[in-house]
């Protein structure tokens, strides 16, 4: 069985530096999206999605005037459809690696994104999936952490060195 490991912290621990970093370090086959921050004068000031294909666009931003709200934050959900969940479902397709940075508070929002997770943690054709998950208790990340197939580790200052190699060593063919 291909492992299905989750990272969860505190925001701005690493989680999304982790698992760019064992990405780069496997050089397998994968697929899928980081979330990064968008800053403006040292301000943090939205997110975009970033694919490993390269494609990227804002999933939220301060400035968007939208009814789909996570705090200060105005989200467009078609972005993350159209190319996070998209990027997902390309990489279940192709069977490689599944990347999902993140499945956090402005994701679940999006009952198409939530689909596109679960079909690929349920898929048995990935080579393993490696993402993000809040540690903020919500219903659906609360569900995918109960599940018995799922490794969650807690990223902390202490242990980010070490989590490379031990994460590398669990997606090696």
């Amino acid at each position: 069985m291909n492992p299905k490991i989750l990272l969860t912290g505190r925001p701005g621990c690493g989680k999304t530096t982790l698992i760019k970093r064992v990405v780069k370090e496997l050089a397998l086959p994968a697929g899928g999206f980081y979330t990064e921050e968008i800053r403006e004068h040292r301000r943090r000031i939205g997110f975009k999605i970033v694919t490993l294909t390269g494609e990227e666009a804002v999933l939220a931003h301060v400035g968007f005037n939208t009814t789909q709200r996570v705090g200060k934050y105005g989200l467009d959900l078609r972005v993350l459809e159209s190319i996070g969940a998209e990027a997902i479902c390309a990489a279940v397709r192709a069977r490689r690696m599944v990347v999902i940075d993140e499945i956090g508070p402005m994701e679940i929002r999006s009952p198409v994104f939530c689909n596109v997770v679960n079909d690929a943690l349920d898929s048995p054709d990935v080579a393993g999936i490696l993402g993000t998950i809040s540690a903020r208790p919500f219903p659906f990340t609360n569900a995918i952490k109960k599940r018995h197939d799922i490794i969650l580790i807690e990223l902390r200052p202490n242990n980010r060195e070490q989590l490379i190699l031990e994460l590398s060593g669990k997606f090696k063919t």
